[in-house]
């Protein structure tokens, strides 16, 4: 399943790259989608299997996380930062 991961600066969304979650795989970076607001500009694109889930951002870089629907966007987590 396709995930879209938004960042509060470009450094989390090359953190996040680099340190990725685990089941997370075939990560691109590319602009946010304009249904995403951001306040950085970079997303994450990334596959992972359906029962992904995201409870915790241990470097409060991640504003959220959406997966991928036929219909939009789901969203699987979100910062309480937000």
């Amino acid at each position: 399943m396709k995930y879209i991961a938004t960042f509060y600066s470009h450094f989390g969304a090359i953190r996040f790259k680099r340190e990725a979650p685990e089941g997370v795989t075939n990560i691109e970076l590319r602009p946010v989608p304009r249904d995403l607001s951001s306040s950085c500009g970079t997303s994450a694109s990334f596959d992972a299997g359906e029962s992904f889930t995201f409870t915790e951002d241990p470097t409060d870089e991640i504003e959220q996380i959406v997966a991928v629907t036929e219909g939009g966007y789901k969203t699987i987590y979100e910062s309480p930062n937000k």
